[in-house]
């Protein structure tokens, strides 16, 4: 089972071109579904695995306490590794062929408003260490919508401040040109012009964000800054680097921007996932007509 495993991973690597993070999150899954099937199956071998030993094991995840949203994640790996098996022919026939995709509750995503954002923004003073790459990092995502791995990765050579875009790689390795408003601009400039040559050390990348070390940023470092200035902010709510790509997204819809632009932008490959924000955008109206309505 091992061996099945590690050539899947290699070809969801290789030939698919997914994700680190997405191939350490399926072979994870798929470790722990082999080690499932010889304890609680009594199977020893893929080609004995029936439907029923899936739905079993799913059930088994489930009265463990994983959220609907990871089992849906474990359906898929189990999905899609058992067709590659039955593709290349190392299994007799696709016992997950039928297996249907769990129902998962849709979360609306939080958003700060924008008043909230300023204020997050406001309170990073450039006077501070660091205080000009702080305030660059989070003008650009708040600017650009980009996912906090996307900002840690991005590279100078792909920086055109002049024109105001940046090209970034997101999930999938797919590449997309993300403009870059004029406030993350001026303030990316300032930190490339009097903070970055600081930062820089021997072995020094192209990365834009430096650690004090001279190296890239990590997104675990990104997530405590910012949670660090939401406190000094004085926010309430759970602020996080995703939140301002929620933001983002939220605030171009309610602008008028049409779905399929904000689509492109965040790099969605489905519209689908984009759709969450017309959710937002309807819940937002609803409650300003219930405020304002005399007969809401």
């Amino acid at each position: 089972m091992t061996h099945h495993v590690e050539n899947f991973i290699a070809y969801l690597a290789i030939e698919r071109g997914l994700s680190d993070n997405y191939q350490l999150s399926t072979q994870r899954s798929l470790e722990t579904f082999c080690a499932w099937l010889p304890e609680h199956a009594g199977l020893r071998d893929l080609d004995g695995v029936k439907p029923g030993h899936i739905a079993e094991y799913l059930a088994w995840r489930k009265r463990a306490g994983l959220a609907s949203a990871s089992i849906k994640l474990e359906a898929v790996a189990v999905r899609i590794f058992f067709r590659f098996l039955a593709a290349r022919k190392l299994i007799a026939s696709d016992p997950a062929e039928n297996l249907p995709t769990p129902r998962i509750e849709r979360y609306l995503p939080e958003t700060l408003n924008p008043a909230q954002v300023e204020k997050l923004l406001e309170s990073i003073r450039e006077t501070d260490p660091r205080g000009l790459r702080d305030r660059a990092i989070c003008e650009l995502l708040y600017a650009s919508g980009l996912r906090v791995s996307e900002l840690c990765n991005a590279r100078l050579e792909n920086l055109n401040l002049e024109d105001g875009f940046i090209r970034v790689t997101g999930k999938g390795n797919k590449t997309r040109l993300v403009p870059v408003g004029t406030k993350a601009r001026e303030a990316v400039a300032r930190y490339l012009e009097r903070e970055r040559p600081s930062l820089v050390g021997k072995k020094t990348g192209a990365e834009i964000f430096l650690s004090v070390r001279g190296r890239k940023l990590t997104p675990a470092r990104v997530w405590q800054l910012v949670k660090s200035y939401a406190q000094r902010a004085g926010l309430e709510s759970n602020v996080y680097p995703h939140i301002f790509r929620h933001s983002f997204a939220t605030h171009l819809l309610g602008g008028g921007a049409d779905l399929r632009i904000i689509q492109e932008l965040l790099g969605h490959a489905d519209i689908s996932t984009t759709q969450i924000y017309t959710h937002v955008d309807a819940s937002q109206l609803k409650a300003v007509h219930k405020k304002f309505h005399p007969r809401s």
